[in-house]
């Protein structure tokens, strides 16, 4: 959950790199409270209201947590645009996400590890 919380502090940075546990982390925690979002609309009969709400308000920190993580794998962050493309493009994304991070500073700051 601390994770997810930093990916959280950082809502709207950008900037900087971010480890793989950070982003995988957080998507999780994000994937499994949209689950039980999504199982509490169904038992109050709600039309994915609290999971549209919800995913609306964490659109921009998953952005910049994914924009983060291509930076530490020495990537920019207009790679994310690749997702857009219909199958093709996701699976190159989490080909990329899944990639180790370069080790040592690179452009877009010093290894997160290292911290």
């Amino acid at each position: 959950m601390s994770w997810y919380m930093q990916a959280l502090k950082k809502y709207a940075v950008f900037a900087g790199r971010a480890r793989r546990k950070e982003f995988w982390m957080f998507f999780l925690v994000y994937v499994v409270i949209v689950v039980v979002l999504v199982i509490v609309e169904s038992i109050l009969g709600l039309p994915g209201i609290l999971s549209g709400l919800y995913s609306l308000a964490l659109l921009i920190p998953s952005i910049a947590v994914t924009v983060r993580r291509l930076h530490d794998t020495g990537r920019t962050g207009w790679w994310w645009w690749i997702g857009l493309v219909p199958v093709i493009g996701i699976i190159v994304l989490l080909v990329f996400m899944a990639l180790e991070g370069e080790p040592g500073q690179n452009q877009y700051g010093p290894d997160p590890k290292a911290a």
